[in-house]
């Protein structure tokens, strides 16, 4: 009797270890979003300036993740905002995943179309809705192949300092966030087993090498990154940007004051993101199994700046507003294994990143900022109108509580969550 059952449980552990190794899957997939012809691009407020050539594709990429029945999608677009008018048409196409568990994030290049659908003093926009009408199928399509394409898989965690000209502030040199934050999904099967699926890079920086003033539609930096990274480890690359508002921007300064803001710049801040991102995750140890948590509330901001207020009310991609006076957006907590991750519908700047991580029960706090939404930048009341330097931030914010709601209400969600799992990692 002892003997069969000790059979018996020997059985139930190796049936339970086949299932625990095939529960975490990952798919990734994507859909270039160039426009042919090309259109013209918006660094933010005002008119969009025509472009003549393109140096890289835009894109659409999307990765899938999922444990336990806890299905989640990340989305970046290289735009400069992706408003929730905008994602919320594509959560209406996509299958097999709630709506709320779809995070949809921009890159923030200034060097694309504009995706805001910024009215002139008329009330005109000169967005074109036809392009940004199949840019929601893109997305959809994206994602939907990236589900039909999950596969069993693990997971390497990794944050760390990336070293190197990358980014500073342009306010305050040294005031921002140098870490990177890392996430590579890995096939555990088949023929594909120990390829890349996905390399997830979060780092907070504008992508504004080129700008918007010059006549080139491109990705900024975020081209060549992809470009290195699937070059070196395979699968697909994906940006999601962090708390990089006023101003933290790529390091371009050159000696005498000067810029160099040109195509082969973007090529050498993004590769060395790139390698910075791959070093920090090359031996980072594996999980074979992480946890999957999602959860999402909506958030409302109350709108004190007239700019922003005229842009929402008459925007003719008609944005969610409780009344002319509240903006309406929805916030995300995603717990993978070890990671925990908080959107940010804007661009916080980077003392708010800060604090938030600070507060976030884990060592690997990722933020994606503008993610959902993209509500002009995100300051504490104590920054708001405060001094000469903060008058462009202050006048592109919501209002001087923006930043305020948003913290208490990112670490309420955290306090209300389950903790992420602590790594019980083993080795490659």
């Amino acid at each position: 009797m002892k003997k069969n059952l000790l059979v018996f449980l020997l059985l139930l552990s190796v049936a339970g270890t086949s299932s625990y190794a095939q529960t975490f899957r990952a798919g990734a997939a994507l859909r270039v979003i160039t426009p042919n012809p090309l259109l013209p691009v918006s660094g933010g407020i005002g008119t969009p300036k025509a472009a003549q050539e393109k140096k890289g594709d835009l894109f659409v990429r999307a990765l899938v993740l999922e444990n336990g029945g806890n299905r989640v999608a990340i989305v970046g677009i290289d735009n400069l905002g992706w408003p929730s008018a905008l994602g919320n048409r594509s959560r209406a196409l996509i299958k097999g995943i709630a709506p709320e568990n779809i995070l949809i994030g921009a890159t923030h290049t200034h060097s694309g179309p504009d995706a805001y659908g910024f009215p002139d003093q008329t009330g005109k926009s000169l967005a074109d809705l036809n392009y940004l009408d199949w840019c929601v199928k893109q997305v959809a399509e994206a994602v939907n192949e990236a589900v039909a394409k999950l596969e069993p898989a693990s997971l390497k965690v990794a944050m760390g300092e990336a070293k190197g000209k990358i980014a500073y502030n342009y306010y305050a040199p040294e005031l921002y966030d140098p870490r990177c934050g890392v996430l590579q999904a890995l096939a555990t099967s088949g023929s594909r087993k120990g390829q890349t699926i996905a390399t997830l890079v979060n780092y907070a920086v504008h992508p504004e090498v080129i700008g918007a003033g010059r006549g080139i539609l491109s990705p900024d930096l975020c081209g060549p990154l992809y470009d290195r990274i699937e070059k070196q480890v395979g699968g697909m690359a994906l940006f999601m940007n962090g708390a990089q508002g006023g101003m933290v921007t790529a390091d371009t300064r050159r000696e005498a004051g000067t810029e160099a803001n040109t195509w082969e710049e973007c090529i050498r801040i993004g590769e060395l993101l790139a390698d910075e991102a791959l070093r920090l995750v090359k031996d980072a140890e594996v999980l074979p199994n992480p946890a999957v948590y999602c959860t999402a509330r909506k958030i409302e901001f109350p709108i004190e700046s007239d700019i922003m207020k005229y842009i929402l009310k008459n925007s003719p991609l008609k944005y969610d507003m409780t009344t002319t006076d509240r903006a309406v957006t929805q916030l995300n907590l995603l717990n993978i294994g070890p990671a925990q991750i908080l959107t940010i519908p804007g661009e916080a700047l980077p003392n708010i990143g800060y604090y938030v991580k600070r507060h976030m029960p884990t060592k690997y706090p990722f933020l994606f900022g503008l993610t959902n939404d993209a509500f002009g930048y995100m300051l504490t009341k104590v920054d708001y109108n405060s001094f000469k330097r903060y008058d462009y931030v202050s006048r592109t914010s919501l209002g001087e509580m923006t930043g305020e709601l948003y913290m208490e209400q990112a670490l309420k969600l955290v306090k209300e969550s389950p903790k992420p799992e602590e790594a019980a990692l083993t080795k490659k």
